[in-house]
């Protein structure tokens, strides 16, 4: 059984793949939670600006000049190979796919390169649970 109360309390940074600048979508509340909880927060979303309410925001995961300890997604399951080599090449300690998005076909190549693979789950709720 996998210890998600131990890998969120040694992260301390988190990448959100799919943030919005849409206060209402799950993925900028949740990484605002993240922040306010004391993570440091960086957004991936190529259509967006530089910062959003005190977040980083880059094009892509290579652009972020930190070591990621989770990398938290907020796309379509059939979205997910798209980041795969990304994943791989920054070399998270965690891939985090939030509740609702799953793909086990994509996300092979990343468990098989020892990163921690968390499906369907959402980081918030389980923050939460600890």
């Amino acid at each position: 059984m996998m210890d998600y109360c131990k890998i969120l309390k040694e992260a301390k940074t988190i990448a959100v793949v799919g943030i919005s600048r849409n206060p209402y979508k799950t993925s900028h509340s949740i990484a605002q939670f993240l922040r306010r909880v004391g993570y440091k927060v960086y957004g991936v979303n190529p259509n967006m600006d530089r910062q959003i309410e005190g977040i980083e925001v880059y094009k892509n995961l290579k652009d972020i000049n930190d070591k990621i300890d989770i990398v938290n997604v907020f796309r379509r399951s059939e979205d997910i190979p798209e980041i795969i080599n990304d994943v791989l090449e920054i070399e998270p300690k965690v891939l985090w796919l939030q509740l609702g998005i799953q793909n086990d076909e994509a996300v092979q190549p990343v468990k098989e390169k020892g990163i921690i693979t968390i499906q369907n789950t959402c980081i918030m709720v389980t923050y939460n649970s600890c």
